[in-house]
């Protein structure tokens, strides 16, 4: 499906009801009594708010919808009056949801908190990669900020907070531990991409990337890549110089179909690989895992994981 047609897709869906708009974990976006009104302006960060505000928030997820181009997302009515109301607001930067930014300035509020996570990691306009999330310590660092921004909000549950926190920490040592052993025992290992989705995690992983980053920009950005990078990613896959072909499954046009079929008459495994979290069944923590876990498969056993 092309970009235009996903657009179009995307905006049918929230006039037909504000599919893209759900509660993260609350069952609804009407706010529990005693709660903090908080927005993730991706679902991944929603759920890494309800995992640390527990009962004393109330979440909403803007982009969840793991089948269409986060890219391509414009915000509804809707969308805007949960951010306008929120309390506290986690959202990427880059530019990836800048649609958040544009809310906010409409309906300031000097009580509202916001985090925007490249700025909290000191991340300068010109970083090429916006998919901070899949970083090993992006997700903790924004729960500490969180923690502290909760207990502005909520003095009396400061000590609740900092134990969820603490408790979601530890939560994440499986998916370190899985990124460590690839690193320690594999390191080097060449892989192929569609765009930078999960290059954070490849490079914690150890692997080399050797799809030229100007294609994988210009896919991201749904712009012509230049034919001799499209050639070099023919040639890495046909030739079978890559253990792995990680493909951006919410970005599927003629292109990166054409790079699939190559992968897989060439019996390179593929691993599939989301900008929003796959739901139900998932938390950040064992998103990032079944992510890493599928990698491995691809790299050490040969396995396709195409879908979670």
């Amino acid at each position: 499906m092309s970009r235009l047609r996903r657009m179009f897709a995307v905006l049918a869906a929230v006039a037909l009801g504000g599919a893209i708009l759900s509660a993260c974990g609350a069952g609804t976006t009407r706010r529990a009594p005693g709660t903090v009104l908080a927005v993730g302006a991706e679902n991944q960060y929603a759920n890494v708010i309800e995992q640390i505000g527990g009962r004393y928030v109330t979440v909403t997820a803007i982009e969840s919808n793991p089948n269409t181009d986060p890219h391509t997302f414009e915000a509804s009515p809707s969308v805007a009056e949960a951010v306008s109301a929120a309390q506290l607001v986690v959202q990427n930067g880059l530019g990836y949801d800048s649609y958040m930014n544009k809310i906010e300035s409409a309906s300031p509020s000097a009580s509202r908190k916001v985090v925007e996570v490249q700025k909290l990691l000191g991340l300068p306009d010109s970083t090429p990669n916006p998919h901070l999330w899949y970083g090993p310590t992006t997700m903790p660092t924004v729960a500490g900020t969180l923690v502290a921004d909760l207990s502005a909000l909520q003095p009396a549950h400061a000590a609740y907070f900092r134990a969820r926190a603490r408790a979601f920490d530890a939560s994440l040592s499986p998916w370190l531990g899985a990124l460590a052993a690839l690193r320690s025992d594999h390191a080097g290992i060449p892989v192929a991409t569609t765009e930078p989705v999960g290059d954070y995690m490849l490079q914690a992983a150890g692997t080399v990337n050797l799809t030229p980053f100007t294609l994988q920009a210009d896919i991201m950005n749904g712009v012509d890549p230049a034919p001799q990078d499209v050639g070099a990613q023919e040639s890495l896959l046909a030739d079978h110089r890559v253990k792995a072909f990680v493909y951006n499954q919410q970005v599927v046009d003629p292109l990166t179909e054409s790079f699939l079929a190559a992968a897989k008459r060439a019996h390179v495994p593929v691993v599939g690989v989301y900008e929003t979290m796959p739901t139900p069944g998932y938390d950040y923590q064992s998103w990032m895992l079944a992510e890493t876990d599928a990698l491995r498969a691809a790299v050490l056993e040969g396995k396709s994981t195409q879908k979670l």
